[in-house]
């Protein structure tokens, strides 16, 4: 075949068949057994004002599980995710701090070991500051800022006053921030709110975080102040222990929440709300999203312009199968199989799914650069090869929208 006809034949086939997109660029960020902490869980991720990406996690000194000593670690890249600073310590505690009473009763933690948990970035795009939530000993909150994208941060403030507004409601002993990260509303009526999704536990169940319900809480005075919202997703027969929770705003003004939970349609639940605070819409499963019972990752790519549909993305581990074949409603499956998913119609469908991790791989969040790729911080590997629950790294994988579709399916 002639090199003319070659090009003539190309030009008539599509572009997607034609173009073939670039296969995901995997950083490893934090590597169990390495730098003094057994594991490094609980992934985060942002995209500041001036476009540097801030990853952060939870440091275990131990395995045992979400109890025991904990520190916040943060990485810092400033070209997009190719390369990544050393990594800082954001938040650690000593002493013999107050240990919560529900996690003591069920041998969970010892005097000295300070459990910090959950951190959660908030990136303020009126003033470029990243606002930080961490909890302790998942029954305190404290606040910090940085205004120099993450170089340096202020001195802790404690907010926890802002969970007892929940007490009336609900007597909870376990509270928690997101993880993953909140957002700040850039449009309707709250213009410049920030949301940070949140749980609440009477911790009397298993690993004294269950039941649970979920709310946000907010501010509307770019992190001076904070204030509780409604219960978004109570705990029911129906929608049960629904607990961590990932969120974004929609083209109309909304604020979706997607949360986990252990019910038995194994599928993610859906709220809405006006403001992100009220009003919240009676939950709903979408059957596109399975629910492994894991924590997930949620953001917009694009807003809708120039008559182009917005783009959001969404991560989790895209099965409902175990090893051990005990598969009964309610119960945890395999974390294996972290998968992307793309939607141009604010979250009413997911139209095309791309397996990013095909083995052991967990908890994620997602966030997004300005030109469109898309970064996913997840936990994936095995330091005994049994459990991801004893994650062997926390990666940063670099792809664009190109990449998901041209494999949808696979």
């Amino acid at each position: 075949m002639s090199a003319v006809r070659c090009v003539v034949l190309s030009l008539l086939l599509p572009l997607s068949t034609v173009l073939v997109a670039a296969e995901p660029v995997k950083t490893d960020l934090f590597v169990a057994n390495e730098g003094g902490y057994k594991l490094y869980r609980i992934p985060g991720i942002v995209v500041t004002t001036r476009g540097t990406v801030l990853a952060y996690c939870e440091a275990r000194k131990s395995d045992r599980g979400d109890w025991g000593p904990i520190d916040v670690l943060m990485r810092r890249s400033t070209d997009g995710g190719r390369t990544w600073q050393p990594r800082q310590q954001i938040v650690h505690l000593e002493g013999d701090l107050p240990l919560n009473p529900v996690a003591a009763a069920q041998n969970l933690d010892k005097p000295g070991e300070n459990t910090v948990n959950n951190p959660v970035a908030i990136v303020d795009h009126e003033t470029g500051t990243i606002h930080f939530l961490y909890c302790l000993e998942y029954m305190r909150c404290f606040y910090i800022r940085s205004d120099d994208d993450g170089v340096s941060w202020s001195e802790p403030v404690e907010i926890t006053k802002t969970f007892e507004a929940f007490r009336p409601e609900y007597d909870w002993k376990v509270l928690a921030t997101g993880p993953a990260h909140g957002i700040q509303l850039t449009h309707g009526a709250k213009k410049g709110r920030l949301v940070v999704p949140v749980w609440l536990s009477l911790g009397t169940g298993g690993h004294a975080l269950r039941p649970s319900v979920t709310a946000t809480i907010y501010s509307d005075d770019h992190g001076a102040t904070w204030h509780r919202g409604d219960i978004a997703v109570p705990d029911t027969d129906e929608w049960v222990y629904p607990n961590e929770t990932v969120i974004v705003q929609l083209a109309d003004g909304r604020v979706m929440l997607n949360s986990r939970s252990e019910s038995k349609r194994h599928r993610r639940l859906i709220t809405l709300s006006p403001d992100g605070a009220t009003h919240w819409s009676t939950p709903k499963f979408d059957e596109a999203l399975l629910e492994p019972i894991c924590m997930a990752g949620l953001v917009r790519v694009r807003e809708p312009r120039d008559g182009k549909p917005g783009l959001l993305a969404f991560s989790n581990p895209h099965n409902l199968a175990r090893r051990d074949g005990k598969e009964a409603e309610g119960r945890s499956r395999d974390r294996v199989n972290v998968s992307i998913k793309l939607s141009d119609d604010e979250g009413r469908t997911w139209s095309v799914s791309r397996t990013l991790e095909p083995g052991f791989s967990g908890y994620s969040d997602l966030a997004a650069l300005p030109d469109g790729t898309i970064l996913c911080f997840y936990e994936r590997g095995s330091t005994d090869g049994e459990s991801i629950y004893r994650t062997g790294l926390l990666t940063v994988a670099r792809f664009d929208e190109q990449w998901v579709r041209s494999g949808a399916g696979q």
